[in-house]
């Protein structure tokens, strides 16, 4: 009866002291970020279990599986959801990714490494702002931390690669939109054929960044013009990106639809929104 009480009063300060936990208030957020969508299978072992609009990358092996991104906090539980419904277990992933540091990205990292026990690999560039919450990041830190922090397991480079049960993926860094933006490449494969799919991290640059540096980030100019010419150069198949919104996965594919990996094939609008945010660079370099 005694183990029994002060396993109840352990259970009651933990709980407690993560309620106490302050979280400094969200800079920005968007209803589609949080509204639920329907998860299906993008081509080969590659699924999307992410929310309307943060794109969360499933790829699932017999050895376990890859979950790249979480979106908000609150998007834990749909993405298990989520897997269920495709036939997975959210116990099952092995290793966490992600292609950006900002809470819209990994505030849900924290609460699926402690759930599944799976190993935090990261950008290193990324790795501090990952570990301290956000509250290091360039442009929305300095507040306190932005959702609970993760510590790494494994820091990563531009072109290290991440293998689990026969599938392998290479990750790009892209920084700009932040120190450790990155992209990753990965080749799957259905019963027809494979693809090469990249799973993209789209250069986006935040109202009011100053491309001569920034406090924190002096290096910011210097990152964007190399990824923007570093993304005109991958090679792929297929293209998904980190908000559904960026490659129009909405109208590429409706709710119901059969699997069909070539609505996600073609490269021009790819070119097209790496093109927008070149100009956006330019313009911005213009005026500053």
């Amino acid at each position: 009866m005694n183990k029994i009480v002060i396993s109840l009063l352990i259970l009651a300060v933990a709980h407690t002291t993560l309620i106490a936990q302050k979280l400094a208030p969200l800079p920005m957020n968007n209803k589609e970020w949080s509204d639920s969508c329907q998860p299906f299978r993008i081509a080969g072992n590659l699924y999307y279990v992410g929310t309307y609009d943060l794109g969360c990358y499933l790829l699932a092996t017999p050895k376990g599986h890859i979950l790249i991104n979480t979106g908000l906090a609150e998007s834990v539980p749909m993405i298990k959801k989520n897997m269920q419904q495709l036939g997975f277990n959210m116990a099952d992933i092995k290793i966490l990714l992600t292609t950006q540091a900002h809470f819209d990205h990994v505030a849900g990292m924290a609460d699926i490494k402690k759930q599944t026990g799976a190993k935090m690999m990261v950008d290193e560039k990324d790795a501090k702002a990952l570990e301290d919450g956000g509250n290091s990041d360039y442009y929305m830190g300095g507040k306190g931390p932005l959702y609970l922090p993760v510590k790494p397991d494994k820091l990563l480079k531009d072109h290290d690669t991440i293998g689990l049960g026969g599938t392998k993926l290479e990750l790009l860094h892209h920084p700009g939109h932040t120190k450790g933006s990155c992209s990753y490449l990965v080749t799957v494969k259905d019963e027809k054929r494979s693809y090469t799919v990249l799973i993209a991290n789209i250069p986006t640059i935040l109202g009011g960044t100053k491309l001569s540096g920034m406090p924190g980030y002096p290096e910011i100019g210097k990152d964007f013009a190399y990824t923007l010419e570093s993304m005109k150069k991958v090679q792929f198949d297929l293209w998904v990106a980190s908000h559904a919104s960026q490659f129009d996965m909405h109208n590429k594919r409706k709710a119901g639809d059969a699997y069909n990996p070539e609505a996600f094939a073609g490269r021009s609008d790819y070119d097209t929104i790496i093109k927008e945010r070149e100009t956006d660079y330019k313009k911005l370099k213009d005026q500053q």
